[in-house]
């Protein structure tokens, strides 16, 4: 039986909780969660890959059971997000490491290897955006308005994110039988984004997301250069990042193995078998290579 430890340690003065899992010496995988999730979202993929290697999924600041403090007194934005969880990884002494990202977990991932390319190992994207030509257009018009000029009208049509619909669709558009979705993920996460004064959390980091696509030519420098091991891992019927969006890695990264499943946003809760078949798998042929070389 494999042992899921439920943790927290202390960052910049900020509670940060985390799961870990898997032997101290092995390899190391960050999971690194999306909105409005947090680690909740690997509860059935640690323990695919915990016999394996070192797993540490963190909650990010705002998200799950980590710290949520006010807008007013910690400014949230993807640099403080990821400065975060860098900080965590050195409390946990963790210098080398893969990362998985999925939505919001892509920015951060990004900067994390932007400011430190030589820590990581591997990465794996299950739609995590790193292209232009990801952005579903039809989702994303309210928040590119919302961040060019936040006034009443914006703002309303962006807080329609937050109510418990939308976030039951994220989980089941795209999916062929919603049956197999358990209903526990979209209300866990509809009742943790609910806390007094976490809509404005999210509201932030709504209007922040407009910093991520300036980053994206040096990513793709980045994985041209570094010449890191790519998978992505997409959910085809994504109607938030497209499939375009998955393509686009293998542009860059040299090699990059793109896969194309059938589901949608979180393809965990609909193919996390099938997903987790292909970590193991790409996980074990490219870090032994990149191990031997």
């Amino acid at each position: 039986m494999t042992h899921v430890h439920h943790r927290t340690a202390v960052v910049d003065g900020r509670q940060l909780f985390y799961r870990e899992a898997g032997p101290a010496d092995a390899s190391v995988v960050v999971l690194l969660h999306g909105y409005p999730t947090s680690s909740f979202m690997f509860r059935g993929l640690i323990p695919q890959l915990a016999d394996r290697y070192r797993v540490i999924a963190p909650d990010m600041l705002g998200f799950g059971l980590s710290d949520a403090p006010p807008v007013t007194e910690f400014e949230y934005t993807f640099d403080a997000l990821a400065g975060l969880t860098a900080g965590l990884l050195h409390e946990l002494s963790v210098t080398r490491y893969a990362i998985y990202v999925q939505d919001y977990g892509a920015p951060v991932g990004w900067r994390l290897a932007l400011r430190d390319p030589a820590a990581i190992t591997a990465i794996v994207t299950q739609n995590g955006n790193g292209y232009e030509a990801g952005f579903v257009e039809s989702f994303w018009a309210p928040v590119w308005d919302y961040a060019r000029d936040p006034n009443a009208e914006t703002e309303a049509a962006i807080r329609t994110a937050l109510s418990l619909d939308a976030i039951r669709w994220q989980y089941l558009h795209g999916v062929a039988d919603e049956t197999v979705v358990s209903p526990d993920a979209w209300h866990h996460d509809h009742a943790l984004v609910s806390r007094p004064g976490n809509d404005l959390v999210q509201l932030a980091l709504f209007r922040d997301y407009r910093t991520n696509p300036p980053m994206y030519p040096a990513l793709h420098q980045y994985l041209h250069d570094s010449r890191v091991p790519v998978l992505a891992a997409w959910g085809r019927s994504d109607e938030i990042f497209g499939p375009e969006g998955a393509r686009g890695f293998a542009s860059d990264a040299v090699d990059a193995e793109v896969h194309l499943l059938d589901g949608g946003h979180f393809l965990l809760e609909s193919a996390g078998d099938q997903v987790a078949g292909l970590l193991r798998d790409f996980l074990g042929r490219r870090l032994a290579g990149a191990a031997a070389a």
